[in-house]
């Protein structure tokens, strides 16, 4: 992971640094009235104050060299610490994904049995129908017909259309505040969730099926097995290892593909955080969100690998040595 995790950091940084447009003059702002030398001297000394008066292989190693003390520097937009900001959107995200992740599996799983062990019926055959048209919806244009039609008053308006909470949130019970933050969820998960559950529905459904039609699964029917025995205890149990590829990638992907959702919703999270860093060439912002989804990316990834091992007793790593 540690060779991985600096081409990680050399790419991020690479494009950040080669990328169209000026941070520190972005920062500056039209500068008014403001006569050439004075904005050339402010300039150059807010190009020596972040850094980027230096060659670049030298801010290099200076930014990985506080990346690791998790110092991401100052962002160019908000002057403040980089982390200051990760800390308060982190949750935020987090909440949201970690949510529809619960909504992906607890539909996907249940749904992906159920079609495999009905293969060819009409349901079988209707959800996949339904599940095609889910996958196939881009979550961006999903997203605005919601609001266009669920929020807007010309409409239904039934849920809000931005945000995370009402305006007088802070004077409701707890209970009152759940709901109300619950309420301002629904369709931010909605979106970010459907076309989860429809690709991991095919994908243990194809894993079902394949493990159905096995010598092991006939062997277990002829003994006598219910059929719950023989679908969940044998079936599913050798399905599971694209499940498990599945999970160790999807909510890292999520938290990526989140920018789009929070930036439609106006949710202050890590996806708005990044949405407007990158319009404003806020580096040291781009760089550390970038750098936090490859490391939970990479982490995902090492957890399948241990996971692979306890779920099938057949794989082992010291098998490998």
């Amino acid at each position: 992971m540690i060779p991985t995790i600096l081409g990680i950091t050399i790419m991020v940084f690479a494009i950040s640094r080669f990328a169209p447009g000026d941070p520190v003059s972005l920062s500056m702002g039209p500068g008014g009235q403001m006569n050439a030398e004075r904005a050339a001297d402010i300039r150059k000394a807010r190009m020596a104050l972040y850094g980027l008066d230096k060659p670049v292989h030298i801010q290099y190693i200076t930014w990985l060299g506080r990346v690791v003390r998790l110092d991401f520097g100052d962002s160019l937009k908000h002057h403040r610490p980089v982390w200051d900001l990760i800390k308060e959107r982190l949750p935020i995200t987090l909440t949201l994904n970690l949510i529809a992740v619960f909504i992906i599996y607890a539909i996907s799983i249940p749904l992906g049995v159920l079609t495999a062990v009905r293969r060819g019926r009409f349901f079988d055959r209707a959800s996949s129908v339904v599940l095609f048209m889910l996958w196939s919806l881009p979550s961006m244009w999903v997203g605005q017909m919601m609001i266009g039609y669920l929020c807007g008053p010309t409409f239904l308006n039934w849920f809000p259309p931005a945000g995370l909470s009402s305006n007088n949130v802070d004077s409701l019970p707890f209970f009152a505040w759940l709901a109300d933050r619950l309420w301002h969820l629904v369709l931010p998960v909605i979106c970010l969730s459907y076309g989860g559950f429809a690709y991991l529905t095919k994908q243990v459904r194809a894993g079902m099926l394949d493990n159905l039609n096995a010598d092991y699964v006939r062997t277990a029917r002829a003994k006598g097995l219910g059929p719950a025995a023989v679908i969940f205890h044998h079936a599913f149990r050798n399905s599971i290892i694209p499940v498990i590829t599945i999970m160790a990638t999807l909510l890292p992907a999520m938290i990526g593909g989140s920018v789009i959702i929070e930036s439609i919703f106006s949710i202050p999270g890590m996806g708005l955080l990044a949405f407007e860093a990158i319009t404003t060439r806020d580096y040291n912002v781009v760089m550390a969100v970038a750098t936090i989804a490859g490391v939970l990316n990479l982490t995902g990834l090492l957890l399948a690998d241990i996971s692979y091992a306890i779920a099938d007793p057949r794989i082992s790593f010291e098998s490998l040595e």
